[in-house]
């Protein structure tokens, strides 16, 4: 077979490939489709659970049997990602309706993971099975083959209420996400209703009936006035508080702030670090007013208690709250949704559109499934009907035939042949048989004892029953208006089943004000001792304790209270301390270790050097790394960085930096370097022969070093210095080095 050879430009086949990929993970996992307002992971199990037959009145099953059904039949993408979900469809504090009823433990509000798959069970909740799997069986939406081709799995679920707005939805796809807040079950089928009463409705009606989100987390929406653009625009952003109350003290119990409702952004790991801030802000004195903060949350719901000084400014210290903490946050909304295969933002008219649209699709295919079967039925009714006003003929046929289908021959097509009749009657009777096939069935299918006259009878009032279904669907499908009130009493039934009261309080409140008190510039003394613990204290209390001071710190140093320390570590990081942030103690108190107060790590980088933030302008700092580069930095470098850290120098793989001095004296006069190794090599050579460089530069080779030597200490001198160096606890007197060129080996020191 010959082969041809496509040429194509390969930006272009990149190109195609990307957005093949973008679209799948956009339209395939990560974002919800409008109708059922479900991921594929999800509506998959679901689905599996329904097949697994784990209805709400059955006993659960594990979760290990659920993943592995829903990953070997319809989601090959590893079993984390479907237990995960599992879990998050059973945790009634992130979904506006749980969907999935589960036993043991499936995580906390606090952030406590769900056990192992192999620990928890799980089953359908009642409210899952009528109301996003019903009627399945009634064709009521396509099926499609899955991964590979072996089973069949629902495109979209018939979900019957817009599941999009009543539990939300988050993702992030590529270059886009989706994030839509939980809304109350019975205010979103009003708003359904309402719609469906009046296509034109407007947004602004619409949220007469819907005000807004409502969070399983309760708390407080502060911006109402708002609400009403992001709903028609589908995008914006949602201010939420928590609900904070003031508990009066009684006897010798202290007054108190309880929080008993949190954002719904704090649900996990929030609210350990809402806990972790306010310790920060009683630490650094940002208040006063609080003397301890105690957690007592529990099943029954969040309470965490802030216990406050006598006569504290309560209304002060919640804005205080509010402004450094996460008890006010924002919640991003975009309704980004899949419609009709592609994505898109939908305001809350449109997804309510989509939602009645799909609705009427499901109906429709309901009733013309009902409407098959109810003339299914009329037609084998009519057969039984007419066979038991001539059952003495059927009888007399039967017993008259050598096998089934030599009766079922003769009821259909009145075919006589080798049948055996006791007169010429029922002979021409017989003849004039003209059941359908169907009809045949059922009649060969007859028990003796429908015969009984009450039976008749029965068959009789099931054949009108059967009409009038027949009629009820006819007009139900050639009436929209007869459509629309069916689906109106379905929706109505779920509210009156299902609802529960709304959570989240929806109010216009003004914007929290704290205003930070001034700070008093005053002079203090820094300190920092050999363990990495760090403190500030008062000038007179230093000056009273000197020696102890100097002698149990490493470093120490005065300056203002409104100064920085800037911190340069040996993995070429530059942190940079409010002295603000450190505590004021007495000089005998330990402090804080400098971690608590930086982003330094103590356990990947040491600590070379320390200076006051300020002082770069004009200053040169010499660079030494363990590998022998050697740079000098001008200090306006770092002056214009305000971060928190930056990168102070440029290391190659597997290098750190020894040493960092300051250099404008020592370039000034003449100095000279002094550079020791760990194997004892030593090379001395003017510091005037380092390069000024770029602190995004490596720098230039100061010594060659052998092997795996590095360099270990760093001097700078004068010809006149009398120094001495200790190489393993032998003192070496730097004088003797002759002053050489840099870059080269340098002399060796024997033991």
């Amino acid at each position: 077979m010959s082969e041809t050879i496509l040429k194509t430009e390969y930006s272009d086949v990149m190109q195609k490939s990307y957005i093949d990929y973008s679209m799948s993970v956009i339209t395939s996992r990560a974002v919800p489709d409008v109708r059922d307002g479900l991921k594929p992971v999800q509506r998959r199990v679901l689905y599996a659970m329904d097949q697994l037959g784990l209805n709400y009145d059955k006993p659960h099953r594990k979760s290990a049997r659920i993943v592995g059904d829903a990953m070997g039949k319809y989601h090959p993408h590893g079993d984390s990602s479907i237990y995960e979900t599992l879990v998050v469809l059973e945790q009634d504090f992130k979904r506006g309706m749980a969907l999935v009823d589960g036993h043991g433990n499936f995580g906390s509000i606090e952030g406590d993971g769900a056990a192992a798959m192999r620990y928890t069970e799980a089953r359908l909740k009642k409210f899952t099975q009528e109301v996003y799997l019903k009627d399945l069986d009634k064709d009521v939406v396509d099926f499609v083959p899955n991964f590979d081709e072996t089973e069949t799995e629902p495109a979209v679920l018939p979900v019957r209420i817009p599941n999009v707005l009543v539990n939300g939805a988050e993702g992030i796809a590529v270059g886009m996400t989706t994030s839509i807040p939980t809304h109350n079950l019975g205010e979103v089928v009003d708003a359904v209703i309402a719609y469906m009463d009046n296509e034109d409705i407007s947004t602004e009606e619409l949220m007469q009936y819907m005000p807004g989100p409502d969070f399983p987390t309760g708390g407080l929406v502060v911006n109402k006035s708002e609400l009403l653009e992001i709903y028609e625009t589908g995008a914006g952003k949602i201010k939420l508080r928590g609900k904070v109350e003031f508990e009066q003290g009684k006897g010798r119990d202290k007054d108190k702030l309880v929080i008993s409702e949190i954002p719904y952004t704090m649900i996990g790991q929030g609210i350990g670090k809402f806990i972790s801030d306010v310790v920060d802000l009683i630490e650094t004195k940002k208040t006063q007013d609080i003397t301890d903060i105690s957690n007592e949350s529990s099943k029954e719901g969040i309470r965490i208690v802030l216990e406050l000084k006598k006569n504290a400014d309560v209304e002060k210290l919640k804005n205080l709250l509010f402004k450094k903490t996460r008890l006010e946050d924002t919640f991003g909304v975009n309704m980004l949704v899949i419609a009709d295969g592609r994505p898109e933002v939908f305001g809350l008219k449109g997804i309510l559109q989509h939602h009645v649209a799909f609705q009427f699709e499901l109906a429709t295919r309901k009733y013309n499934t009902l409407l098959k079967k109810e003339y299914d039925n009329k037609e084998i009714k009519e057969g039984l009907i007419k066979a038991c006003n001539i059952i003495d003929l059927i009888i007399e046929i039967l017993r008259g035939c050598k096998n089934q289908a030599q009766a079922k021959a003769c009821l259909t097509t009145g075919n006589i042949d080798e049948i055996k009749f006791k007169s010429e009657e029922s002979k021409k009777n017989a003849a004039k048989l003209h059941f359908t096939e169907r009809q045949a069935d059922a009649i060969l299918q007859l028990r003796l004892y429908r015969l009984i006259g009450l039976e008749i009878e029965a068959l009789q009032k099931e054949y009108e029953e059967t009409l009038g279904k027949i009629a009820e669907y006819e007009d139900l499908l050639s009436n929209r208006k007869a459509m629309r009130r069916a689906i109106k009493r379905d929706l109505e039934h779920i509210k009156k089943e299902y609802a529960m009261p709304r959570l989240t309080e929806i109010i216009d409140a003004e914007a929290a004000v704290y205003e930070e008190p001034k700070i008093v510039e005053q002079e203090i003394v820094f300190a920092m001792d050999r363990f990495g613990y760090v403190k500030t204290m008062d000038t007179a209390a230093f000056e009273r304790n000197k020696e102890s001071v100097y002698a149990e710190n490493n470093y120490v140093m005065s300056c203002l209270n409104t100064a920085k320390i800037c911190m340069y570590t040996s993995a070429g990081n530059l942190h940079r301390i409010k002295l603000l942030d450190i505590p004021f103690v007495k000089p005998k108190d330990k402090g804080v270790p400098v971690d608590n107060v930086s982003n330094y790590d103590s356990s990947k980088e040491d600590i070379v050097f320390l200076c006051l933030d300020g002082n770069e302008v004009g200053h040169k700092y010499l660079f030494v790394t363990a590998q022998g580069y050697m740079k000098i930095v001008d200090g306006s470098e770092f002056d214009a960085a305000s971060r928190k850290t930056i990168a102070a120098t440029k290391l190659l793989e597997n290098d750190r930096v020894v040493a960092i001095y300051p250099a404008s004296s020592a370039i000034a006069f003449d100095k000279l370097v002094v550079l020791q190794t760990k194997d004892g090599h030593f090379l001395k050579f003017p510091i005037s022969e380092v390069p000024e460089k770029k602190k995004t530069a490596v720098g230039v080779t100061g010594i060659k070093l052998n092997g795996k030597d590095e360099v270990d200490e760093v001097y700078i001198i004068s010809n006149e210095d009398d120094v001495t160096a200790d190489y393993h606890g032998k003192s070496v007197s730097l004088r003797r080095f002759k002053t050489a060129k840099r870059g080269g080996q340098g002399s060796k020191v024997k033991l």
